[in-house]
């Protein structure tokens, strides 16, 4: 999976203001609703929200991955957002959150889905890395990061 092919200037946000789990999925779903990756931001929020509910998407080292899958999605859509203030998002190691990764993709195809969520935590094991997204200036300055 190519990040480029997913990911775009309009779908990442440096800084979100957001400061409950719930307004932060919010904010991500208006990123992806504004870039016009979804068509029906109800379903999105609550396959996203069903998801939160069975396990926190909050991973480790300040990072969250809210993700769902609806039958109103016909490719897989993604969007990072960056807060400036970190987010209390239940994460497994306790630590609160400033950045969001939020994934939804089709119920009939797991292989993409799959695919997106380990290149992203492959990604985000570099603390360099992490730190490198956190003073990021533009949006496209993530994009670079990401890319190399």
């Amino acid at each position: 999976m190519n990040l480029k092919t997913v990911l775009t200037r309009e779908t990442i946000s440096l800084h979100l203001k957001g400061t409950t789990k719930e307004a932060i999925i919010n904010e991500l779903l208006d990123i992806l609703t504004a870039a016009g990756k979804i068509q029906d931001r109800a379903a999105a929020f609550s396959a996203v929200m069903d998801r939160e509910q069975k396990m926190s998407t909050g991973m480790k080292h300040g990072i969250a991955i809210p993700h769902g899958k609806s039958a109103t999605i016909r490719d897989l859509v993604a969007c990072i957002g960056i807060s400036d203030t970190p987010i209390d998002f239940d994460s497994l190691d306790h630590e609160p959150c400033r950045i969001f990764i939020m994934t939804l993709s089709p119920l009939e195809k797991t292989g993409p889905h799959l695919q997106f969520l380990a290149e992203i935590s492959l990604l985000f094991k570099s603390a360099e890395k992490r730190a490198e997204i956190l003073k990021a200036a533009t949006s496209e300055d993530v994009l670079q990061i990401l890319m190399e």
